[in-house]
C-alpha cells in the first residue's frame, strides 16, 4: 500500500504550489471547494461536506477588475515557473478564456469579450475517496472489476460523481491490476501517475480515441460525457470491446439511459451501456443496469414479440422501465401503474396514434385508445366523423394502411363525461367542449370539399371534349 501512495503524482489532494496570499488565504479552509472571483463582486466559496455544501459570501468588500485580472496573471506566471510539474500546465487557451492546472486546482479565467467582467473559478476536491469508502454492494464491486461492462456515473454538478469516478480508477489500478486510461477535457482527475490521462487530440477526442484504441486499456475512464458527439465516441469505443466508464450530468439514472436515444441504435444500447450509477450527495442513490431480451412488452400481446431493453434495479433485479421501437420512435416506458385502465405501452401507442393521425388529416384527435396490438379507436369531434370515413369509407381505410391499425372512428361525445373534463384540462387550462366541437375538423372538412368541386369541375371540362 506504501508503495502505491508513493507513486501518486498528478494533482495529490492539498498539494500545489505556494500560491499568491489572497488566494491562499480563502483556501486554508479546507472545506472550501470552490472559489468564485469576480471584479466589482463580493468574493464568494463553496464550503462544507460534499452532502451539504453552501454557497458564503467570504467578504463584503468587492474585488476590483484589476484585483482579478493581476490575481490571474500571477497564476499564469506560476504554472510557467512550475513547469517541471506534472500537474502545472495551461489546460486550454481560447480568446478571453484560460483554464490551468495547478497541482490539484483548476483555475478557470475569464474575461471580456467571452465574459461581461473579469472572472476567476477556482475549483479543488474537497476529498480523495477509495471505494472501499462507499457503503456500496459487494456485487457492484465484482461488476465492476468486469473489463467487459460499459458504465455510467451520473448526478448533479458537485454531487459528487468525479469522486466515484476516481475511486473507481484507482481500484481498478490498485486492486484488480486493470491497465487504465481516461480521456478528459480538461484533465482534472486525481489519479495514480500510472494511469495515463489524454486530452482531446488536436481538439478533438475522437482523435483521442483512436490513439485509446492502440494502447490496449482494459478500462477507460471518460470524464463529462456532455455533447451528442461525446455520447457517440462513447458508444464507437465501448463497441470496440474496451471496458468504458462514463462521467455524465444527469438527474436521475433514467435521464441518462434516455440521453443515449438518438446517439446509439436500439439494439445496441446494452451492448454499449450496461450499469447505471446515480450519485446524489456523495453516495450511491442508486444502481440501474441493462439487459436485452426478446419477447412482447408488457402489456401487450405475445405474437408481436420484438427486442426489449429491460431496465431493472440493481442488484434487486426489481423491473421498473422497458426499452423498445414503437413504429419510428423509441419508448422509454414504466412498467408499473396503469393510465386509464390501459398497460403504460397501451397508453403510450395511444399518444403516438393520436399524433400520426392529426399529422395525416389535419384534423384534431381528442383521444385514442388501443383495444389490442391491431385496432384502437379514435375520439374526434361529432362534426369531423364523416370527414375522416369519407365517401364509402375511403378515407378511414386509406388511413389505416398509413398507420397500420384497424380504427373505429367515434364521436368525443361517446368519451364518460369525467373523462372528458380531464381532457379539456390537459388541453388547455381554459377548455371549452363547445369551443373545441366548434372547431375541429373545420379545416380539413373544408379542403375535403374543395377537392370535392376541383374533381366535379375536372370532369366536366372532360366531358366538354
Amino acid at each position: 500500500m506504501k508503495d502505491f501512495q508513493e507513486v501518486w503524482i498528478m494533482a495529490a489532494f492539498g498539494d500545489h504550489p505556494p500560491l499568491p496570499k489572497a488566494l491562499e488565504q480563502i483556501l486554508d479552509d479546507e472545506t472550501t471547494s470552490t472559489v468564485f472571483l469576480k471584479a466589482d463582486c463580493p468574493p464568494r466559496a463553496k464550503r462544507g461536506h460534499i452532502s451539504e455544501l453552501k454557497l458564503e459570501t467570504i467578504s463584503e468588500v468587492p474585488w476590483t477588475k484589476s484585483e482579478v485580472s493581476e490575481l490571474s496573471e500571477q497564476i499564469e506566471v506560476l504554472v510557467e515557473q512550475h513547469s517541471e510539474r506534472s500537474d502545472c500546465f495551461v489546460e486550454i487557451e481560447r480568446e478571453g478564456c484560460r483554464i490551468l492546472q495547478v497541482g490539484d486546482l483548476r483555475v478557470t479565467c475569464a474575461w471580456p469579450p467571452f465574459a461581461d467582467a473579469w472572472e476567476i473559478t477556482v475549483v479543488r476536491p474537497v476529498a480523495y475517496l477509495s471505494l472501499s469508502d462507499y457503503d456500496i454492494d459487494p456485487e457492484l464491486r465484482r461488476r465492476l472489476s468486469d473489463h467487459h461492462r460499459g458504465v455510467f456515473v451520473v448526478g448533479k454538478p458537485g454531487s459528487g460523481k468525479t469522486t466515484f469516478a476516481q475511486a473507481i480508477a484507482a481500484y481498478l489500478d490498485q486492486e484488480v491490476g486493470a491497465m487504465v486510461k481516461t480521456m478528459e477535457a480538461p484533465r482534472d482527475l486525481q489519479l495514480p501517475d500510472r494511469v495515463t490521462q489524454y486530452a482531446p487530440l488536436e481538439g478533438d477526442l475522437e482523435k483521442t480515441a483512436e490513439v485509446v484504441f492502440l494502447v490496449r486499456p482494459d478500462f477507460v475512464i471518460f470524464d463529462e460525457v456532455r455533447r451528442s458527439r461525446d455520447f457517440e465516441i462513447f458508444g464507437d469505443v465501448r463497441l470496440a470491446g474496451v471496458g468504458l466508464l462514463g462521467v455524465t450530468h444527469a438527474n436521475s439514472a433514467l435521464e441518462a439511459i434516455q440521453r443515449l436515444v438518438g446517439k446509439v441504435e436500439l439494439g445496441l444500447i446494452s451492448q454499449v451501456l450496461d450499469t447505471v450509477i446515480h450519485i446524489e450527495k456523495g453516495k450511491v442513490n442508486e444502481i440501474l443496469e441493462l439487459k436485452m431480451v426478446v419477447r412482447a412488452p408488457t402489456g401487450m400481446e405475445s405474437d408481436l414479440s420484438r427486442p426489449v431493453i429491460e431496465i431493472r434495479r440493481f442488484p434487486s433485479g426489481e423491473l421498473t422501465h422497458e426499452m423498445f421501437a414503437f413504429g419510428s420512435e423509441i419508448a422509454v416506458v414504466p412498467v408499473s401503474g396503469e393510465s386509464g385502465g390501459q398497460s403504460p405501452a397501451f397508453s403510450m401507442a395511444g399518444d403516438e396514434l393520436k399524433r400520426q393521425v392529426i399529422r395525416h388529416t389535419g384534423i384534431s384527435v381528442a383521444h385514442a385508445k388501443f383495444l389490442t396490438e391491431s385496432s384502437a379507436e379514435i375520439y374526434v369531434d361529432q362534426s369531423a366523423v364523416g370527414a375522416i370515413v369519407g365517401p364509402g369509407g375511403e378515407n378511414i381505410r386509406r388511413l389505416e394502411r398509413q398507420v397500420g391499425v384497424k380504427l373505429d372512428v367515434k364521436s368525443v361525445r361517446d368519451l364518460p363525461r369525467n373523462q372528458r373534463k380531464r381532457l379539456g384540462q390537459e388541453l388547455d387550462s381554459s377548455f371549452n367542449e363547445e369551443d373545441w366541437r366548434s372547431r375541429s375538423g373545420r379545416d380539413w372538412s373544408s379542403d375535403d370539399r374543395a377537392g370535392n368541386r376541383k374533381g366535379r369541375r375536372r370532369k366536366g371540362r372532360k366531358g366538354r371534349r
